[in-house]
């Protein structure tokens, strides 16, 4: 079992989690598809949820608001970039104060891949998501025996929906860097467990062509279902190069992505590109099928960082204060849900 320690406030929590173990998901439906009702434990706050996959099982951090309604809530999955965990992703997003307020479940996974750890090291571990085909940060693919983390992933969201009664209709993915690469292979691969997906310094639309790292590959993305895009990227990220770069783990440009996405989702009006401040822009697609759209938010002077992140910085550049990204993001998740699933 790989169970790597949580920070202090996690573990501080934990004890809370026990009763997490015997919630049973109601089995009854409203005429929308969804659950009308189930039992949802009165633990309130951040703990962990151990998920069994596959032999092994992994704590994920969770966090849900007190005083939630009584039914089905959203939920979000908030993905680490490489090199971090759940734990750190939780504090660089902020997505916990933004689901108190609104009234949804948060939770945040850590890869499985072992990168060099952090100097000092983080107690809950340095890790990287098994992104399908694309190597880590280290430079090497995924060894074959790596977990399958869009089968992982799947499990989590299932397992939270059992027992914290979230709404199988509404539940959408976020993430940083990797975390966003791993986030926007849900919605190539998932598109029928995810609502909408919000990748920052991240968003691919299937791996780069390894004949030619400039251009998606073909046929690599293929959701079952239009899926509602809003992404987040820096001009001057080094990271993840606005511009792209020549090797398979980004390759191609964050435009391209966008445009990629745009031509999936068969969006019929777009580009229209407005200002939203001194350094940010926003260009939208929209008309889309199935109701979707494409929203991406173009910053001028950021760097490899969450926009509007009061935590601790997963990436070099500025941090931009003229935009909230995780507030933007949920503004955008609230308008989608899917359809016909109980």
């Amino acid at each position: 079992m790989r169970t790597p320690p949580l920070s202090a406030a996690v573990l501080a929590a934990a004890v809370a989690a026990s009763a997490l173990a015997g919630t049973v998901p109601a089995a009854a439906a409203d005429a929308g598809g969804a659950a009308s009702a189930c039992v949802r434990p009165s633990t309130s706050g951040t703990t962990t949820l151990d998920v069994a996959f596959e032999g092994e099982t992994y704590p994920v951090p969770v966090h849900v608001p007190a005083d939630l309604r009584p039914g089905p809530v959203p939920l979000v999955l908030d993905l680490h970039g490489s090199s971090a965990n759940g734990v750190i992703q939780m504090q660089v997003s902020g997505l916990s104060e933004v689901a108190d307020d609104e009234g949804f479940v948060v939770a945040a996974p850590s890869g499985d891949i072992p990168l060099a750890p952090s100097s000092p090291p983080h107690p809950a571990g340095s890790w990287a998501w098994n992104v399908p085909g694309v190597p880590t940060t280290a430079g090497q693919l995924p060894p074959p025996t790596a977990r399958d983390d869009v089968a992982f992933l799947a499990r989590v969201v299932d397992v939270v929906s059992e027992r914290l009664c979230t709404d199988d209709r509404r539940t959408y993915a976020t993430g940083h860097s990797g975390g966003g690469r791993m986030t926007s292979t849900l919605g190539c691969r998932l598109s029928d467990r995810i609502a909408a997906i919000a990748p920052n310094a991240g968003l691919r639309a299937g791996r780069p062509d390894p004949d030619d790292v400039t251009v998606p590959e073909a046929g690599d993305c293929r959701p079952e279902r239009a899926v509602p895009v809003v992404t987040f990227h820096g001009q001057q990220d080094v990271v993840n190069p606005y511009q792209g770069n020549g090797d398979l783990r980004w390759g191609y440009t964050a435009p391209l992505a966008v445009a990629t996405w745009a031509e999936l989702d068969e969006c019929r009006r777009g580009p229209r590109t407005t200002a939203v401040s001194e350094h940010v822009t926003l260009t939208r697609y929209v008309g889309c099928r199935q109701g979707a759209a494409v929203h991406f938010y173009d910053v001028a002077d950021g760097g490899h960082t969450w926009p509007g992140s009061d935590g601790p910085p997963h990436g070099p550049g500025l941090v931009t204060r003229e935009i909230d990204a995780s507030r933007i993001i949920w503004d955008f998740f609230e308008g989608y849900r899917l359809r016909g699933r109980l």
